[in-house]
């Protein structure tokens, strides 16, 4: 009898353990099904198992970011360096312009983004986990750029004036650069304002806003608004204020920025000194206050068809400048006893086309139609993102379903900026999901089989040159990887509202 009660007693304990582990199963699927799963499965390359697209593309940008930030910048002062070298980790000691700089701000910024929106889709962990961080990193960046800024007097179309902008180079002190003449370019203050007007709607800090205007002051400052014999506006936006030339890079990146600063002030009363000559007599220089929002959005329609008028190729992609210009060096008039800077005649059209000069247009169209619901910006956009795609993609050889875009030069950061137009056209015109497909499918190529110590080459299908020594990086490039990664992130996320 005891040992039946024995047996009976052990039966009891295995039926309790088989039990246990039905019990332990359901926990374990209901888990997995709840959205755990990557913290418990690991993929091939030891990354967690994702549950999206999006957060992959968001975890890759963070990735890319921290790891370039860690490399490529130095000390309290984030003094950045230009290149790397993730194989021997050697890093160069020329120091990137403010252009340069200014793409690892473009890539917090995106990632930023990219963490709202899953935390507004639902998805609030990641976003709580390292939004803080990066906006703390946003700010860093910002009072670092400051070792950019210079202060100098300019002469302008209206008025004379000192103005305190970003120079090329960084000086030894914030505040210190050199900034007079050829020392400052006009496009590289509209990066600048992009990002900062994406910052400020990102954190509603109201010194980005301040920042961002007064920079947009200074830019239109530049715009030629010299009278032609018709009394029409001569227009267009030299590179800088020590150039005659003007160029598709200084006019069309700042059509977005006055759109958006149009929306943040379109249902508000605040008002702007316009500063205008003229188009009777075409020498008196005038002044009006006018509605911020209308300043912008008038200025933003100006800059779009002037680069139209004089930019746009045949082939329906855009040339990177005007040449030939007369003067061939800035001038100046005296008009009423006042000098002012004389106005530009450029007539040649001079190539080549690169496809920033397309993107920063197509993203410029997108917005002018969102704000206008003018049909022919989508026309345009629609236009330019078919033929930008058939001008610049290549298929790749012996890779079915890959495109190439030229790597060469500053190309890697250029290409990214078409692809943001192409997302930005998106929600208006779906043609373009396939183009914004190549490069997904080109970023996630290179870093499933070339990366390095948290580093993608710049060929992203052909991966790193076999002499290890040549393998220097580009900060600016894996900023811009990153970034595409962090748009590609909002962009998955948001592609089926």
């Amino acid at each position: 009898m005891q040992f039946l009660v024995k047996e009976l007693g052990v039966l009891i304990n295995i039926l309790n353990m088989m039990y246990l582990r039905v019990f332990l199963t359901c926990v374990l699927i209901l888990l997995v099904t709840a959205g755990f799963s990557k913290t418990i499965a690991n993929t091939v390359s030891g990354e967690p198992q994702e549950d999206s697209l999006s957060e992959q593309n968001l975890r890759r940008a963070m990735d890319v970011t921290d790891r370039t930030i860690a490399a490529h910048f130095s000390g309290n002062d984030m003094k950045m360096a230009r290149y790397y070298n993730p194989y021997n980790e050697i890093r160069s000691d020329e120091t990137g312009s403010i252009w340069m700089y200014t793409s690892a701000v473009e890539a917090v910024n995106a990632i930023l983004h990219a963490l709202k929106a899953h935390h507004e889709n639902g998805n609030p962990a990641l976003y709580n986990e390292h939004f803080k961080r990066y906006a703390k990193l946003l700010q860093e960046l910002y009072e670092n750029a400051n070792f950019y800024l210079g202060t100098f007097e300019l002469t302008s179309y209206t008025q004379t004036r000192e103005w305190t902008v970003y120079g090329v180079h960084r000086g030894t002190s914030k505040g210190s650069a050199k900034v007079a003449g050829i020392e400052n370019v006009y496009d590289d203050q509209m990066w600048l304002i992009r990002e900062l007007l994406e910052s400020y709607k990102l954190t509603e800090n109201p010194e980005f806003l301040e920042k961002a205007e007064y920079l947009t002051g200074y830019v239109l400052d530049g715009w030629d608004c010299t009278r032609e014999a018709n009394g029409k506006e001569t227009g267009g936006i030299t590179w800088g204020p020590g150039y005659v030339t003007k160029h598709s890079c200084s006019n069309g990146p700042m059509v977005s920025p006055l759109v958006w600063l149009h929306e943040l002030y379109k249902n508000k009363n605040d008002e702007i000194e316009y500063r205008f000559i003229d188009a009777t007599d075409r020498e008196t220089r005038k002044t009006m206050q006018v509605k911020k929002s209308d300043f912008y959005l008038n200025f933003a329609k100006k800059i779009y068809h002037w680069q139209k008028k004089h930019l746009l190729r045949t082939d329906g992609v855009y040339d990177d400048m005007l040449g030939g210009c007369t003067p061939d060096k800035p001038q100046t008039e005296t008009v009423d006893g006042k000098i002012y800077r004389k106005g530009i005649v450029c007539t040649d059209r001079v190539g080549p086309a690169i496809t920033y000069n397309s993107g920063t247009m197509l993203s410029g169209a997108a917005d002018l139609y969102r704000a206008t619901g003018n049909d022919k910006y989508l026309d345009d956009a629609t236009q330019l993102s078919d033929a930008s795609f058939s001008f610049f993609a290549t298929p790749a050889t012996d890779m079915p379903g890959y495109y190439t875009f030229d790597t060469s030069g500053f190309r890697n950061w250029f290409n990214g900026v078409l692809m943001r137009g192409y997302v930005d056209i998106f929600p208006f015109y779906k043609g373009v999901a396939d183009y914004i497909d190549s490069f997904q499918r080109n970023l996630d190529y290179g870093y499933g089989h070339f990366l390095h110590d948290g580093f993608l080459p710049s060929d992203l299908l052909n991966g790193w040159d076999s002499d290890e020594a040549k393998n220097t990086t580009e900060a600016m490039f894996s900023f811009a990887f990153a970034a595409e990664y962090a748009v590609l992130a909002r962009y998955e996320l948001e592609k089926t509202e």
